[in-house]
């Protein structure tokens, strides 16, 4: 499999799992690797803090300090409501992909 032919496809589905992820629960950003390691969106620090950081100057996410046991305080992120709002736009929009590929092929 040409993995690099699906590398636009994977970073624009990115911020649609990080969306995902966030909705759930509050979220660090470790945790997020770890749920997204061993699967096609496996990432990295380096990858994930920048799209992380976009994500808060577009109003879709935001971050509170939390006090941890384990080191320093660490940054836990939920969805704002614009980030809210998106991701059901998101979740619609992927259902119509899925049907429109399932009725074409």
């Amino acid at each position: 499999m040409n993995v690099e032919k699906f590398a636009a496809i994977r970073k624009g589905l990115l911020e649609f799992l990080i969306l995902k992820l966030v909705a759930a629960d509050r979220m660090y950003v470790a945790d997020m690797l770890k749920r997204l390691s061993g699967t096609d969106f496996a990432t990295q620090e380096g990858t994930l803090y920048p799209l992380l950081s976009k994500m808060r100057r577009e109003g879709l996410v935001d971050y509170e300090w939390r006090e941890s046991d384990a080191g320093p305080p660490r940054k836990y992120y939920a969805l704002t409501p614009k980030g809210r709002s998106l991701l059901a736009d998101l979740d619609v929009y992927w259902q119509r992909l899925n049907s429109t590929i399932s009725q074409l092929g």
